[in-house]
């Protein structure tokens, strides 16, 4: 994967924290010396549950294309029931990765021509001590175990800014289990 310029596509479904994962990991970028990141997020009517998406774009110069994501390098899917109800992968490019939160086995999935890597982030989450159904923390350790993007420390610090008043220990917490139970390949 090119890491010069790096286009995400989250989906998830409101309350989840798609959007909110999607920000720290740009702000975890921005940090570690990407000086061009955007997110643009869209979603239709904004309630609990409703699927949602965001687009994150990531580079090592500054970006002006600020439209959402047409043809991602990596899908980070917060719910895995979506891949029944959502063309999920559209426009994803031969060899691109998702990331995805399942309770089933890495196993189950044939994803052809991708790679992935799956984690039951909602067990994980619950573990950690979240309420349950909010996964963002937690994919976002599954994001970094399968693409390498910035390193845990810089994650776990913007999870921890961005939590400061909500439970930062749990969170980092669901991230950190995460990055170790992730199962990547494909």
């Amino acid at each position: 994967m090119n890491k010069e310029f790096i286009e995400i596509r989250w989906h998830g479904r409101g309350g989840q924290g798609a959007i909110t994962a999607a920000k720290i990991v740009a702000g975890a970028a921005f940090v570690s010396g990407y000086p061009g990141v955007v997110m643009a997020p869209s979603f239709g009517t904004e309630r609990r549950g409703a699927p949602v998406m965001t687009s994150l774009k990531i580079s090592k110069r500054k970006i002006y294309d600020l439209s959402p994501i047409e043809t991602p390098d990596i899908i980070v899917v917060l719910d895995h029931l979506l891949l029944a109800e959502a063309d999920v992968t559209h426009g994803l490019k031969p060899g691109g990765i998702i990331v995805l939160n399942t309770p089933k086995a890495f196993e189950s999935y044939n994803f052809k021509d991708y790679r992935f890597a799956t984690a039951d982030i909602t067990a994980i989450s619950i573990e950690a001590g979240l309420p349950h159904g909010m996964v963002n923390t937690g994919i976002i350790g599954s994001l970094e175990r399968a693409i390498n993007l910035v390193g845990m420390d810089i994650l776990i610090k913007g999870i921890e800014e961005e939590f400061r008043t909500r439970r930062p220990e749990k969170n980092s917490l669901a991230a950190k289990i995460a990055f170790e139970r992730t199962v990547a390949g494909g």
